[in-house]
């Protein structure tokens, strides 16, 4: 592959990637005034985005070490919450594992956002079929889907050292500030229902987490809720690619 395959790959890669670019920054700096805000040290908000690299989890941990949460409390508390991408991981399996040595990163940076992005590549390249036009092989599949999840860590890791150096040196309101994470997926979702244009399985899985919430303790719903429009996605799938 020359130096223009690669410079092409990334071109592309980045203007995919902009939804998670223009969120990803804004709630990373969200983060990282929350961060600072609780006390810690600007440079924890480095160490967490690229080690950790959970968004949500992010949020919460910073939670749960200023309530002074045990770290078996709090490992079993992020257990529940990111348990999510158990659904995320089955669903890309054969994408990720046809993408060779680039599988191991992808499934450590497949947060809510990213698994948005690769979820809606199509399966197959060719006329009419969108963002790959010069990646046809499962190999270069593979570096564009890579390209993709480091970018979008990149944009995360940049919001949130930008709102932690900010917040350690002047002063910030925090009221409302942690909505930014459910903000960037509501757009998302919206994105993908515009691409996808297939509004009946998220009316559907919508009305399952409406429903999972006050027939379930608030434990299960997240889980249930995915389980459920997962399985019944998967029952209806025949219907959705009927003429």
């Amino acid at each position: 592959m020359n130096r223009w395959f690669y410079s092409s790959l990334l071109r592309q890669a980045l203007r995919y990637s902009v939804p998670v670019l223009l969120g990803y920054v804004a709630i990373g700096i969200a983060f990282g005034l929350l961060l600072v805000d609780a006390g810690y040290p600007w440079w924890l908000s480095l160490v967490m985005s690229l080690v950790m690299y959970a968004g949500a989890g992010q949020y919460l941990a910073v939670g749960l070490f200023a309530a002074g949460t045990s770290l078996m409390e709090a490992l079993l508390v992020q257990l529940v919450v990111n348990a999510r991408h158990i659904a995320y991981g089955f669903s890309m399996y054969q994408r990720f594992k046809a993408a060779g040595p680039f599988r191991y990163y992808l499934i450590f940076a497949l947060t809510d956002e990213t698994f948005a992005l690769l979820s809606s590549l199509p399966e197959a390249q060719g006329p009419g079929k969108g963002v790959l036009l010069e990646a046809h092989t499962q190999e270069e599949r593979g570096r564009f889907m890579f390209l993709v999840a480091l970018l979008d860590q990149g944009y995360w890791v940049i919001g949130s050292v930008i709102g932690a150096l900010a917040g350690s040196l002047l002063p910030f309101p925090m009221e409302g500030i942690g909505f930014a994470l459910t903000a960037l997926f509501v757009v998302l979702m919206i994105e993908q229902i515009l691409r996808v244009r297939q509004a009946r399985i998220f009316m559907l899985a919508a009305l399952v987490a409406v429903l999972a919430v006050f027939l379930l303790p608030s434990r299960l719903s997240l889980l249930s809720a995915l389980g459920l429009s997962l399985g019944l996605g998967k029952v209806l799938e025949p219907l959705r690619e009927a003429p």
